[in-house]
């Protein structure tokens, strides 16, 4: 088989993978688009439980500091009478009963933050799905890209938006030799 046979099987096997990769990206879109949604609504109601969470926290923390408070100014009280003593057994037993609803209302919290996190195994699931696709498609772009004629001009294309892992990012000296490559 001649080097020129061989560069079109080449050029026909990566279109033909190509061809199907550009059949699945719509798809791959629309799952990543969803996972994008299940993450922001888990995140969203996450955090709107914190927050309820916090305002019952500092409810019981108030009441807890007043209770101790009066208990200690009765406990350097010489005189107290029973009608006082009673007065603070009810304020004691009123704090009980707060703290066990609020202990009610945290463990319910808790399994609704557990339970928001359930798109989680969905999410790995389709970035799984999508990851395979984008790795089936990269030997034959490669390939397709060896095959071309060599030009002047290398030009890569780095979509600088979104989270980068720190292996990838942009260091300045990239940025210094990239725009001084652009002339600035």
């Amino acid at each position: 088989m001649s080097d020129a046979s061989i560069q079109t099987q080449i050029k026909a096997d990566a279109a033909q993978v190509l061809k199907g990769v550009v059949a699945e990206l719509p798809d791959a879109r629309e799952r990543l688009a969803y996972v994008r949604s299940m993450t922001e609504q888990a995140a969203t109601k996450v955090l709107n439980l914190v927050e309820a969470a916090q305002e019952d926290a500092e409810a019981v923390r108030k009441k807890g500091r007043e209770l101790s408070d009066a208990l200690n100014r009765l406990a350097l009280s010489s005189n107290i009478s029973q009608d006082r003593a009673r007065a603070l057994m009810k304020l004691c037993a009123a704090y009980a009963s707060d703290a066990a609803s609020f202990a009610a209302r945290e463990k319910s919290l808790h399994t609704e933050i557990m339970m928001s996190q359930d798109f989680q195994d969905l999410s790995g699931q389709v970035i799984n799905k999508v990851t395979k696709m984008l790795e089936r498609a990269e030997p034959p772009l490669n390939d397709l890209i060896a095959s071309m004629p060599a030009t002047t001009v290398s030009v890569e294309s780095q979509d600088l938006t979104g989270v980068q892992t720190p292996d990838k990012a942009l260091k300045q000296d990239d940025v210094d030799d990239l725009l001084a490559s652009l002339g600035f």
